[in-house]
């Protein structure tokens, strides 16, 4: 239940200590989730407790507090509680609210992005191997994570070379009258034209799963019998087939680094503060092999100690994935027991998590610690030079101070078509990837390559949104700096598409190229003033293109994905009750979508998984477009 300020609690408190001294009569000893407050009721800070009476009564203490948690309380003016049946409720909602709410003296993991795994497909004669990121909603075997799309590229790359496993499309699969390139350059057995009979491709699968699973010695073995086999009975072209394959599998567990012997499954993190930054450096172990690497950078919350640290990015990691059996930390933790329960109860199995002092494990953390420390040094001389430009950028442009955050705004289309804005951020940190946005371009009364339109569209769609979720700019998603690829037309568009939004306090800044419309002659210009130019050898010159450019290469390949969507879209995308199961059906079915839009209504009845009442809408959707 939530404890909400009384009528008599309403009047105006006092502030830091007296504050936090203020809620002790009304609260127990119950676990639970608190909230401090500022004056303006932004949340400061998220905790659980076990004793929410005792928790509270220790920030009550007049003394005795670090320097960080004394700020933190000298600003509180009011609290909120919440009462859970156990602690571990309290943990769990603990980082709920952090994510959510975002407290400043909280420790925030910014970068939550999902990891790729490696699906082999269930349900078709011939499984598909293929990389995947999300929801596991689709059946088959999944394997992972990868550290990164790259770390998954490589690793398919390699299994196609050794097991020739198809990575097409169901639908192109069964589409297919003559093998494909990837049969010609033998990373594909060619099932699709009956290259390979069902029981050998059945046996590749189970091969590649084995491997994925860490049983690789067993594949080897076998591969180099087949190899063997094939040479006394002079197959020879057969044999060269299986050394190649033999030579790929080796290839795939020597890049994948140092692979542990008697660590199965683990997630290995490190930490490395220096400079009021952090950098936790995260290895994922699975089946005895290293499947890559990361490191992240969460917001130390205004000063938090290493143990906090960590434990804050523990929690908040796992929040949208999956625990390994084996969680192996740096340094150890507050309720470290207590952790291990929440994940073991969001995982349902049991998830361990230990800080191993010698041995293998030891030497594993003393591996990823070296990686953070080195990781952290980069960053840090990387953050110099970078706040360097945005000073130098401030002086060159005139900005009362150097921009914290910068958006870089461009369009890319081809004739108005698959039209795409993009917008990238950058600061202090350097590029903000997980900040970055793409805009589909959705109006309808834009004339083809208007990019006016297409800019005031993304525009007020950007904008309208921030009045809305932060009118008093509490937030970090306010930018100091707008750049738009475009000279003087485009600046003033913006500033007028602004100031019909109500927001004239940010400078816009537009960048084109100069008279010879080459790369070091650019022509800055801002709203209502002449265009100049910067020294060709600036620094500060060459950070805005790299801000144009980023852009530019973002945009584009927007456009790409767009465009390449769009060239595999059939008028059966657009009918109601038609997903992929059931276009592949009806494509299967008739070969081809004009096919199934000049069908009659008896055909499409008899399509498998197309009921009665579907195959009315779709002869409807055709046959009413006349």
């Amino acid at each position: 239940m939530t404890t909400e300020p009384t009528a008599a609690e309403t009047a105006p408190r006092p502030q830091g200590h007296a504050c936090v001294q203020s809620y002790l009569a009304t609260l127990d000893n119950s676990p639970g989730v608190y909230r401090m407050l500022d004056a303006q009721a932004r949340v400061l800070y998220v905790g659980k407790a076990k004793s929410l009476k005792k928790r509270v009564a220790n920030y009550a203490k007049p003394s005795g507090h670090s320097p960080r948690i004394a700020r933190m309380i000298s600003e509180t003016a009011s609290m909120m509680f919440l009462t859970t049946r156990t602690e571990t409720e309290a943990l769990l909602l603990e980082q709920n609210l952090i994510k959510q709410l975002k407290p400043r003296y909280n420790v925030l993991l910014r970068d939550d992005k999902s990891f790729p795994n490696i699906l082999i497909t269930t349900g078709h004669p011939f499984p598909q191997i293929t990389k995947h990121r999300g929801a596991k909603t689709e059946k088959g075997a999944y394997f992972g994570p990868f550290a990164s799309a790259g770390a998954v590229n490589r690793t398919l790359n390699q299994l196609q070379k050794v097991f020739l496993l198809r990575n097409c499309s169901d639908s192109v699969f069964d589409s297919r009258t003559r093998p494909c390139l990837l049969f010609q350059i033998k990373r594909c057995s060619g099932p699709c034209v009956g290259r390979i009979s069902q029981q050998e491709y059945g046996a590749a699968v189970r091969d590649a799963e084995r491997f994925l699973q860490g049983r690789t010695t067993g594949v080897q073995e076998a591969l180099a019998a087949e190899m063997a086999a094939a040479s006394d009975a002079m197959e020879f072209e057969r044999a060269a087939a299986l050394r190649d394959r033999i030579r790929a599998l080796t290839q795939v567990q020597s890049v994948q680094g140092i692979n542990p012997r008697g660590v199965a499954e683990a997630d290995v993190m490190a930490l490395h503060m220096e400079g009021g930054q952090a950098c936790v450096q995260v290895f994922f172990i699975r089946a005895n092999q290293n499947w890559g690497n990361r490191d992240y950078y969460p917001r130390t919350g205004s000063g938090a100690e290493a143990a906090e640290v960590l434990r804050g990015f523990l929690g908040q990691f796992y929040e949208n994935k999956d625990p390994p059996r084996l969680i192996l930390l740096s340094d150890d933790i507050e309720d470290r027991d207590l952790m291990a329960e929440a994940l073991s109860e969001r995982a349902g199995r049991k998830v361990e998590i230990a800080v191993p002092q010698r041995g293998e494990k030891a030497d594993l953390v003393a591996g990823a610690a070296r990686n953070a420390r080195e990781s952290l040094a980069r960053r840090l001389s990387e953050s110099v030079a970078q706040g360097k430009l945005l000073a130098g950028l401030a002086e060159a442009f005139g900005l009362d101070a150097p921009p914290a955050r910068i958006e870089i705004y461009d369009n890319s289309h081809i004739q108005g078509t698959n039209a795409v804005g993009a917008m990238v951020v950058a600061g202090p940190e350097g590029f903000a990837k997980s900040q970055y946005r793409k805009f589909n371009i959705r109006g309808t009364d834009l004339t083809p390559g208007d990019d006016f339109g297409m800019m005031r569209e993304v525009l007020t769609r950007r904008f309208q949104r921030l009045l809305k979720e932060d009118p008093d700019r509490e937030g970090e998603t306010w930018p100091d700096l707008l750049l738009i690829d475009g000279g003087a037309g485009q600046v003033g568009a913006v500033a007028q598409i602004m100031a019909d939004l109500g927001v004239e306090d940010i400078p816009v800044l537009g960048v084109a190229k100069g008279i010879d419309r080459d790369a070091g002659k650019e022509e800055f210009h801002r709203p209502g003033q002449r265009p100049f130019a910067l020294k060709h050898n600036d620094p500060v010159l060459y950070f805005v293109q790299r801000l144009r450019d980023e852009a530019h290469r973002f945009a584009i390949g927007a456009h790409r994905q767009k465009r390449a969507k769009a060239v595999g879209a059939t008028p059966l995308d657009e009918i109601p009750g038609v997903g992929a199961t059931r276009k592949r059906a009806l494509l299967a079915h008739f070969g081809s979508a004009k096919a199934v839009a000049r069908a009659g209504l008896a055909d499409l009845k008899a399509v498998e998984g197309i009921s009665d009442t579907l195959a009315e809408t779709i002869y409807g959707f055709f046959h009413d477009r006349g």
